[in-house]
């Protein structure tokens, strides 16, 4: 039997590193959890937009999909508490690179 390949520490780390150049939500230290299959980020609502007491709130949620050897970049609707698809990459990179830039601000609200 074969272990799945996601999460595993080393992605983890990755993934804290290259957020740290996100251009929102500079000001919170966001947290980078293992979830089935993939990687989930929350942090403190700094903006106060999703919760005005500035609790923790999801930003992102990131599954390997093995049949299609891709990732799967997921949003939080606040409103209905759903996750709802962003995106499907082939690199983890590409994937990171999106969710830095976010100028529509669909993750970082």
């Amino acid at each position: 039997m074969r272990l799945p390949a996601h999460p595993n520490d080393l992605d983890r780390k990755r993934i804290e590193r290259a957020i740290r150049a996100r251009k929102r939500y500079r000001y919170v230290t966001p947290r980078v959890l293992a979830t089935e299959g993939g990687y989930r980020i929350e942090s403190a609502c700094c903006s106060r937009n999703i919760d005005p007491e500035g609790g923790v709130v999801d930003i992102a949620l990131m599954i390997f999909d093995p049949e299609q050897a891709a990732w799967q970049l997921f949003r939080k609707n606040h409103g209905k508490r759903l996750w709802e698809l962003d995106s499907i990459h082939e690199r983890l990179k590409e994937l990171l690179e999106l969710l830095n830039d976010d100028t529509e601000r669909r993750f970082w609200q």
